[in-house]
């Protein structure tokens, strides 16, 4: 299992000394997956442990205009389950703040990859910038590198057959776009949700179709719509099929972008637990009805179009 150190003070002496991949890897996706095995060929070749290095909050959250919409891919956990899948030994996430963007480049790396995490060997995306003014780059890496006894491997950008490079920003527009497919393909797997089981208004229950109410928090809003959805609960290896909608239920004036998901064949109070709801299959886009009946007729036609999706395997 990966180890998580939520700061750079609590690396423990027995993960110092790695090779340490770095960067925000928001999504985990494919790009990412290069960067990380560049750092798992070192450490192969050294008996060392293999480390990921990146930064909460994320700075463009912290950098960025504080009235930006939400878009980030993934949490700390799904980034940290993401990189376990990759057999990634222990993620250090270092607190981004103002103080820290301030470093300068040679610093930062002084900080975090000498003083922290005592790295043997470094990997990063060849676009990676670090360091006040984002001064800081590969070459600037090396140069350090040698002075204090890590190496470097820069590792250029990766595309797909389609020449299309993977990237957050393009997962980031296909979900916006409500392509779940084309966002899946550049991930490497399903986008998901992740959250607490909230209570709402229980409406769903008085039309037939109980729901779970997930918050979305900071993640990117995917199209606003109803989508075929597979969800696990914290503590079970099962996935359930299901239907979810994002959106603000217009029907019922709702105002608040959230995730309402209801778990095909499942009666259990989940309320408080843990959940990860994974996009499948966009199936139409939100809209307004006449009524609850209406409404009803639709997420019924909703749920089968879901299930018939599911079952073809």
């Amino acid at each position: 299992m990966i180890e998580v150190f939520h700061s750079l003070d609590e690396v423990s002496a027995a993960r110092r000394g790695g090779a340490v991949a770095i960067g925000n890897f928001d999504g985990v996706h494919k790009g990412h997956v290069a960067v990380i095995q560049a750092a798992a060929a070192a450490a192969r070749s050294r008996g060392i442990a293999l480390g990921v290095l990146t930064f909460e909050p994320h700075p463009r959250s912290v950098l960025g205009p504080q009235d930006a919409p939400p878009f980030r891919l993934s949490d700390w956990r799904g980034k940290a389950r993401g990189l376990e899948a990759l057999g990634v030994d222990f993620l250090a996430i270092c607190q981004f703040n103002r103080d820290l963007a301030s470093l300068t480049a040679e610093d930062f790396v002084r900080a975090a990859l000498v003083d922290a995490l005592s790295a043997k060997h470094v990997a990063v995306g060849e676009d990676f910038r670090f360091g006040n003014d984002r001064a800081g780059d590969t070459g600037l890496l090396v140069d350090i590198g040698g002075e204090h006894g890590f190496s470097v491997t820069s590792v250029p950008e990766m595309a797909g057959a389609d020449g299309l490079a993977f990237s957050s920003s393009a997962i980031r527009k296909a979900l916006q776009a409500g392509d779940v497919h084309r966002a899946a393909e550049l991930l490497g797997r399903l986008w998901e949700v992740e959250g607490v089981v909230a209570h709402g208004d229980k409406r769903g229950r008085t039309i037939g179709f109980p729901t779970l109410n997930v918050a979305l928090g900071d993640l990117v809003r995917p199209a606003l719509g109803v989508y075929t959805v597979q969800i696990q609960f914290e503590g079970e290896d099962r996935w359930y099929g299901g239907v979810a909608n994002i959106g603000k239920r217009p029907t019922v004036d709702g105002t608040d972008e959230r995730m309402e998901a209801h778990v095909f064949d499942f009666d259990q109070d989940v309320y408080g637990k843990r959940v990860r709801i994974r996009l499948a299959d966009f199936i139409r886009p939100e809209q307004k009805f006449e009524g609850l009946d209406a409404l009803k007729a639709q997420i019924a036609a909703d749920a089968e179009s879901a299930r018939t999706f599911l079952n073809r395997g």
